[in-house]
């Protein structure tokens, strides 16, 4: 008998197709902005509509090859996949000045990169003809079996091949937070971007997404879903790789917040706030199971007593997560609790082969059929 239910939140309850549209538009400014590498100023903009945004999209993740390929790979944070998709281009683009620029090269990769190295990395670059070639991505992390936070590491890797550089430097540091505000730019635009990181815009002119957000059932069928679960003397919680403001007001205008105990949704300011913590610990992030642990004793409970917690819990089998992707299944399996896989995630039904290999416990084709399984 499941006593608790803890969902994700992006491809569960709410689409995550916006994330990705300014996961793109991440890449692609960080690549062709002055603000950034600067390979192409004048083609940079903020306000693409929704066409130019479609094609970005389908060029920077190769058709959302790209994406489907991270998320096999056990990988579930749009943040760790901006900064793979960035990363790995800017070897790409290095490879191509190596033997004229080995001494820069050299420096560059053996020092933390921030926005203002990018800089002048794209002041180098723009003086050759190098080329930007996104259909790589896939075919070079192919040929390793890394998943999940050892994809970072494969990217040394990479630079140890076509640079011809020993380096550590491609790893959650300064670039990776580049990255990230990058993308909070984009998904939360201007208004909200200083409360989202603490940082102000380094390009003022986005609107932001988080008004537009797309529920994945109709918003009343899944807000009768949360009564029954409550009614039925159930707890429920989220575990999401989503920020809290943009879990927190999404769930607010939906006003879906009456039915949640705030102290049992976790989101990724939390599992930042905990690896800050606990630096030796590494990435917390799921698959690891942290987010999961903590929505289920709750946000009183310490960092230390959740990564203290014995796997798997003593109280697994009353526990049901939720989730659109491999990362949510991992996680579960390490909590030692019941599974169920709702196909209604960036793959969409291609995904139910996937979760029958990896036995996920329910498949579901929505959110709603949770109703079936109690």
């Amino acid at each position: 008998m499941f006593e608790t239910i803890l969902f994700d939140v992006d491809g569960v309850l709410l689409s995550e197709e916006h994330y990705f549209d300014a996961s793109a538009l991440t890449v692609w400014e960080m690549l062709i902005s002055s603000n950034y590498l600067g390979l192409e100023p004048w083609h940079y903009k903020t306000d693409y509509h929704q066409e130019e945004i479609k094609e970005i999209r389908e060029t920077v993740f190769e058709k959302d090859q790209v994406l489907k390929f991270l998320k096999s790979r056990g990988l579930n944070a749009n943040w760790d996949m901006i900064y793979l998709s960035f990363c790995h281009q800017l070897i790409h683009l290095l490879s191509q000045i190596r033997e004229k620029e080995a001494e820069k090269i050299n420096r560059w990769c053996q020092a933390p990169i921030n926005r203002e190295v990018l800089v002048e990395i794209g002041a180098v670059l723009n003086n050759y003809d190098v080329k930007l070639d996104f259909g790589l991505f896939v075919k070079e992390f192919v040929r390793s079996d890394a998943t999940k936070q050892e994809l970072f590491n494969y990217l040394n890797g990479l630079a140890k091949e076509k640079l011809g550089i020993e380096t550590s430097i491609f790893h959650k540091g300064e670039l990776w937070s580049v990255c990230e505000h990058v993308s909070q730019e984009w998904y939360v635009g201007d208004k909200h971007v200083l409360a989202s990181t603490g940082r102000p815009s380094v390009q003022l002119g986005k609107k932001g997404f988080l008004a537009y957000e797309t529920t994945l059932a109709p918003k009343q069928e899944i807000e009768e879903l949360f009564l029954i679960l409550n009614n039925s003397g159930l707890t429920i919680g989220i575990g999401t790789g989503r920020p809290e403001l943009e879990t927190i007001q999404p769930f607010y205008h939906l006003d879906w917040l009456k039915h949640f105990d705030e102290k049992r949704i976790v989101t990724a300011d939390d599992v930042l706030m905990a690896e800050k913590e606990f630096p030796d610990e590494g990435a917390l992030s799921k698959p690891h199971p942290f987010t999961y642990i903590m929505g289920h004793r709750g946000k009183g409970t310490s960092v230390q007593d959740c990564l203290d917690a014995e796997l798997p819990l003593a109280d697994a089998e009353t526990i049901l997560v939720v989730g659109d992707s491999l990362a949510d299944l991992l996680a579960a399996r390490e909590l030692g609790c019941k599974f169920a896989a709702v196909l209604t995630g960036l793959s969409g039904k291609s995904a139910r082969s996937d979760f029958e290999k990896h036995e996920a416990d329910y498949i579901l084709d929505s959110v709603l059929d949770i109703k079936g399984i109690l």
